[in-house]
C-alpha cells in the first residue's frame, strides 16, 4: 500500500534564528505534494519582513506566540505552556503528524507520529564555543532534551556531525535519519563581483565568532561588511565592532543584493551545525572563508577555506591571500557555486516527505 503525502503537517518554529529560514523554505517545498503547514512561532513576535515572507506562501498558516524557547534563561514555564499551546493547535488543525523544529515538545503526547529536527543544541555548542562541558544549570535542559529526542518517532539532523553530537549527548534514538538543509536557489544571483569581504548573522552569538572578523578588518585590505543582529535577546545589549561597516538586520533582498556583490564570505564559526548563510553565499558565487569544525567540512568539501576558529592570524592570512590571488579566488568561488546546488530546497522537501510518509504508513499498520 502506497503512503499518502501528509495533507497537514502542524510543524514548530523560533522566529530568532535560521531557522525561520528553513521552515519557510520546507513549506514551499512540500506545495508539490498538497502538504498544508500549520506554523506555530515562538521566541519572539514576527517582524514586518518575516510576516510578508508568510503571506506569499499558499500552503501555510502561522499562528503566533512569544513563548521563550528551550535555550533561553529560565524558560521552563514558558516551555511548559507552549506544550499545553501546541496539544490545543493539534486538536484544531489536526495534523497527519507533527514536525518539531525545538526538541522539548517531542515528549508531548500528539497522538499523531512526531518528527523532531536538532538544528543545534546547548550541550554541543557550549562544548564548541567554551571548550568545557555546559554548567550544571543546563542539567534540566539536558534532561528534558533527552527525554524529547528519545520520545520523537523520527530524530533529524540536517548534517552526520550534528547527528553523531545528539546521540552521544541524548541518545539512543528510536529512529534517525540526516536531511541537508536546503536553500531556493530563485532567490540568490551572481553579481559583478567587488572588492570587498562580506558575513552576516547573530553578531552576539560567541559561536558565530564574527567579532573576529571585526577584530582583525584593519589589517586586511579590504573593506568588510557586516549584517545582523549586535543586540543579544536576553540582555538587550548590543556588541562593539570595530573597524568595520555595519549594516545591521537586513531584508531578504538586501542580503541577496550584497552576496550577489561580495567576492569573499567569510565566517569562522566555532559552532555551526549547518549555516545557511554560508550556503546563501555559495549559491550567490563568493569565495568562503569558513570555521573548521566537523559540519563544515563534512558540507562543503574541497569548496571552502577552513580555518582555526581560535586563530585571529590564520583568518587574516587566509582572507589575505584569497585577495592577492584572484585566480586561485575564482576557482573557490566557481567550486561554493557547484557544490551549492546540491543543497537546494527541492531534494529537501522529497527526503520530509518521504519520511513523513514511512512515518504515516507505520502508524496505518500498527
Amino acid at each position: 500500500m502506497e503512503a499518502h503525502h501528509p495533507s497537514k503537517i502542524l510543524m514548530t518554529a523560533d522566529t530568532v534564528g535560521g531557522v525561520w529560514n528553513y521552515s519557510l523554505e520546507l513549506v514551499r517545498a512540500l506545495a508539490p505534494f498538497k502538504t498544508e503547514v500549520a506554523l506555530a512561532t515562538m521566541g519572539a513576535p514576527l517582524t514586518a519582513e518575516q510576516r510578508r515572507q508568510a503571506d506569499e506562501i499558499d500552503n501555510l498558516t502561522v499562528y503566533e506566540s512569544e513563548y521563550k524557547l528551550e535555550w533561553m534563561e529560565n524558560p521552563w514555564e514558558d516551555v511548559e505552556k507552549a506544550g499545553e499551546w501546541l496539544l490545543q493547535l493539534k486538536d484544531e488543525v489536526e495534523p497527519d503528524l507533527v514536525h518539531l523544529n525545538g526538541m522539548v515538545h517531542g515528549a508531548l503526547d500528539f497522538g499523531v507520529p512526531t518528527v523532531v529536527v536538532v538544528h543545534s543544541c546547548v550541550m554541543s555548542w557550549w562544548k564548541a564555543v567554551k571548550d568545557e562541558e555546559a554548567p550544571r544549570e543546563w542539567d534540566k535542559y539536558k534532561e528534558l532534551v533527552t527525554k524529547g529526542l528519545q520520545s520523537a518517532d523520527m530524530v533529524v539532523a540536517p548534517t552526520q556531525a550534528m547527528m553523531h553530537q545528539a546521540e552521544a549527548l541524548y541518545g539512543p534514538f528510536q529512529n534517525s535519519m540526516v536531511i541537508y538543509n536546503g536553500r531556493g536557489q530563485y532567490g540568490f544571483q551572481f553579481g559583478k563581483k567587488e572588492p570587498f569581504i562580506f558575513s552576516m548573522g547573530r553578531v552576539w552569538d560567541e559561536a558565530k565568532n564574527i567579532s573576529m572578523l571585526a577584530h582583525i578588518a584593519s589589517d586586511l585590505q579590504w573593506p568588510v561588511y557586516i549584517a545582523g543582529d549586535d543586540k543579544h535577546p536576553a540582555t538587550g545589549k548590543a556588541v562593539d565592532l570595530e573597524n568595520v561597516h555595519f549594516l545591521g538586520q537586513l531584508s531578504e533582498q538586501e542580503v541577496a543584493e550584497w552576496l550577489s556583490r561580495a567576492s569573499i564570505y567569510a565566517l569562522p564559526a566555532k559552532y555551526e551545525p549547518f549555516g545557511l548563510t554560508i550556503l546563501e553565499a555559495a549559491m550567490s558565487g563568493c569565495a568562503l572563508v569558513v570555521g573548521k569544525t566537523d559540519s563544515q567540512a563534512e558540507i562543503w568539501g574541497n569548496a571552502a577555506k577552513y580555518v582555526d576558529p581560535n586563530s585571529a592570524d590564520e583568518l587574516r592570512d587566509t582572507i589575505n591571500n584569497l585577495i592577492e590571488d584572484e585566480f586561485g579566488r575564482n576557482i573557490m568561488a566557481c567550486r561554493a557555486v557547484k557544490r551549492s546546488h546540491g543543497y537546494t530546497s527541492d531534494p529537501m522537501g522529497q527526503d520530509y516527505d518521504h519520511v513523513y510518509r514511512q512515518l504515516m504508513k507505520q502508524t496505518v499498520t500498527v
